[in-house]
């Protein structure tokens, strides 16, 4: 990987670590990426198989023509926008590094809450039964099955690729057996598996930006983000009014629903909530911006 003979000298262009660190540096500020500085650091890490440090230790090392190909191609592919995470194939997420491809939604620091919240609320004279609607990377689902090692999962999709990308997550971190897949449209699989009634909590992080809000999003997302993953109709709100309307009839008695939701929405989800009529507490939970990103309710009795 990289050359360190220093024998006998080359008229041939040979290109160093510091050299190869400051074209991709460049290449992603002119592309506008704002964390151009950092990004390129992670990119020629993952590229070389080093880390920074050895960078540091040793700048005018040279690097060889396949990993050097390597390289350019994570810059070229940063400069177009992909998302780092679908460069690198990773995203952390509670603690947990998780797959993700363009198959799935990149999990958000903001989604985080919902893990939170089913930790801050679970009792502890018993094990739980929590559903997860629309898994995507399954990074809930993988979550709550490795913080709550008791609880029972259920998590679905309607994307037979994304619950695929969400399995080989629940093998990474060991919980494979204790999460049951199932694929289909919001609650139908549920249905099927006759849940009806015996669900403790319910997450759902689905679709919910507005339909005109699409083409002003950034270009990582607009371009290569799963669109069916984002967009929830010409208010956000589509999936989630279905949602409300049928998540009672899975619930166990005083089970909670936890809804992510997009900012401003916060206020007409819990209006939809009351009138629906058949929850009865709901609250919200500020995201570190201060914006209500969480909105939760319990079902009644």
């Amino acid at each position: 990987m990289i050359d360190t003979d220093t024998s006998a000298p080359s008229t041939e262009h040979r290109t160093t670590l510091a050299g190869l660190l400051r074209a991709g540096r460049e290449r992603l500020h002119l592309a506008g990426v704002t964390h151009a500085k950092q990004e390129a650091v992670w990119l020629l890490e993952a590229a070389l198989g080093i880390s920074h440090l050895a960078m540091r230790i040793d700048p005018g090392l040279v690097v060889e023509a396949g990993p050097q190909r390597r390289a350019q191609d994570f810059f070229r592919r940063r400069a177009s926008r992909e998302p780092l995470q679908y460069i690198l194939g990773t995203q952390e997420f509670c603690g947990l590094e998780l797959e993700v491809t363009p198959d799935v939604l990149i999990p958000r620091p903001e989604t985080e809450l919902l893990v939170e919240e089913v930790l801050r609320c679970r009792p502890h004279d018993r094990a739980l039964r929590i559903g997860d609607i629309g898994t995507g990377s399954g990074c809930l689902a993988v979550a709550v099955a490795r913080y709550l090692p008791d609880a029972g999962v259920f998590a679905s999709d309607q994307s037979a690729a994304a619950l695929a990308v969400a399995r080989n997550n629940a093998r990474r971190h060991g919980v494979e057996g204790r999460i049951e897949w199932l694929e289909g449209d919001l609650f139908g699989p549920f249905e099927r598996a006759g849940l009806q009634g015996s669900l403790d909590v319910i997450l759902a992080n689905l679709p919910y930006v507005p339909e005109p809000e699409w083409e002003t999003l950034q270009p990582e997302v607009r371009m290569f983000e799963p669109r069916q993953a984002i967009v929830g109709g010409q208010d956000g709100l589509e999936l989630i009014r279905r949602l409300i309307g049928e998540a009672w009839e899975m619930l166990a008695c005083r089970g909670l629903l936890i809804i992510e939701v997009g900012q401003g929405q916060a206020a007409e989800v819990r209006r939809l909530i009351r009138e629906e009529r058949r929850y009865d507490e709901i609250w919200t939970k500020p995201d570190h911006a201060g914006i209500e990103r969480v909105v939760v309710c319990e079902g009644g009795s």
